[in-house]
């Protein structure tokens, strides 16, 4: 039996995913395959995943091709309870809004009890889980697909260890899924976030982005679209080299923290903001994390720096420090553009989702095959996403002609 919020809550959900599903035309495409193939006939899925409109649209195709399927929440406060209450009716569901850590990992353990032989995962926590504390559900899984680059981290940190137990594809490395859904996915949603949150004007703020991945572009680049004068903290020096060619300053986080309006954390690691630079804020900094878990930012710390603390809105926590700067913190400090707002945009999540129904076929279908190791999205797979794309896009692209592809095959041509 499922675990939601409100069965009632299914008719809205309904109209909701159907209404995403119209954005999504290349999972559709790939969900009238499967419709016809069932590749998936037979297999048992577990998604750990954020449960919103854009996941059930992966799951009804995953359920089109003949999975079993059991989806729990790869976040305590992004599952939508009119979806997850919408897709109970087809497939099992533990998965509810503002879940404690404890409701959190109970509700994993459940959907893990299908025993399953393809996981699907955002952030690496059940993939963990069949490693340490309910390794007994490994048995019959196949293979995995990690969608974020914080799970990709931990998974190849598994692998390195020589303790990985099945073939994982990194879904997150596809270049459909990391240049589209990283940068333009993250960057708009996190601004809708804090929007929602806070409703602040961006133009003339000071806005500190930690991190330059494709999800700290993303983010910096749209607050400069808004308006924003922004700075960007990064600890690699090729990426900080890349955030100042793209005109951005460049500078460590105790600098920034004297100046910044608005911190953004898109990082992956733990405590990027922390007690010393809490100590160096302005009066009224807001503090959110875009990253996948609520690590980010230090919450100890800033707990024990403040001497009261209130909610101002459901999305915003007040800290008064001991000589009453007020800092504020955005979601819980957990990932604010699915907290506060409705995660990605769907046209972006049709590419990534489009990897993960492709990618879980092909471990169905390669698993003998693959060893213990962290593998990258099939070239042909993700070429397959990103000519789909086009396909519906209406947009019709150059062909090389044989002339083109010998030359380009050939190390002689060029020198005559």
């Amino acid at each position: 039996m499922s675990i939601i919020k409100d069965a009632s809550l299914a008719d809205a959900g309904k109209k909701r995913i159907e209404w995403i599903g119209e954005r999504m035309p290349v999972l559709r495409k790939i969900r009238e395959r499967y419709e016809k193939e069932k590749p998936l006939e037979g297999v048992k899925i577990t998604a750990c995943l954020h449960v919103t409109s854009e996941t059930a649209n992966l799951m009804l195709t995953l359920l089109a091709g003949g999975a079993e399927i059991s989806l729990t929440a790869a976040n305590p406060l992004s599952t939508q309870d009119d979806v997850a209450a919408a897709l109970a009716e087809r497939m099992k569901v533990f998965a509810f809004r503002g879940e404690t850590e404890k409701e959190y990992y109970d509700c994993l353990a459940k959907a893990l009890e299908l025993r399953p032989n393809i996981i699907l995962d955002d952030g690496g926590d059940a993939i963990t889980a069949v490693h340490t504390s309910l390794e007994s559900f490994v048995t019959n899984v196949k293979g995995a697909c990690e969608e974020t680059t914080t799970g990709v981290i931990r998974e190849r940190a598994l692998a390195a260890e020589g303790r990985l137990k099945f073939p994982i594809i990194a879904i997150n490395d596809a270049e459909t899924k990391m240049m589209f859904d990283n940068r333009y996915g993250t960057g708009q949603s996190t601004l809708h976030g804090i929007m929602n949150a806070t409703n602040i004007l961006f133009a003339g703020r000071t806005v500190v982005v930690a991190g330059y991945g494709w999800c700290g572009r993303g983010v910096a680049m749209r607050a400069r679209g808004m308006g924003a004068n922004v700075i960007v903290v990064e600890t690699n020096p090729r990426k900080a080299l890349e955030a100042a060619m793209d005109g951005y300053r460049v500078m460590p986080m105790r600098k920034a923290a004297e100046i910044g309006d608005l911190f953004i954390t898109v990082t992956g690691d733990i405590s990027v903001i922390r007690g010393e630079h809490f100590r160096l804020m302005k009066n009224g900094a807001i503090l959110a994390n875009a990253g996948h878990f609520n690590v980010e930012i230090d919450l100890k710390e800033l707990e024990e720096l403040a001497v009261e603390k209130k909610d101002i809105s459901e999305n915003v926590t007040e800290y008064v420090l001991e000589d009453r700067r007020k800092l504020y913190l955005l979601s819980q400090g957990r990932i604010v553009n699915l907290a506060a707002a409705y995660g990605h945009p769907p046209e972006v999540m049709d590419m990534s989702f489009a990897n993960q129904a492709l990618c879980a076929r092909f471990l169905v279908e390669n698993h003998e095959k693959l060893e213990r190791y962290v593998y990258s999205v099939p070239k042909e797979i993700d070429e397959e996403v990103a000519r789909l794309k086009l396909e519906t896009m209406g947009i019709e692209i150059e062909e090389l002609t044989e002339e083109q592809q010998k030359y380009l095959g050939s190390w002689s041509l060029g020198t005559q």
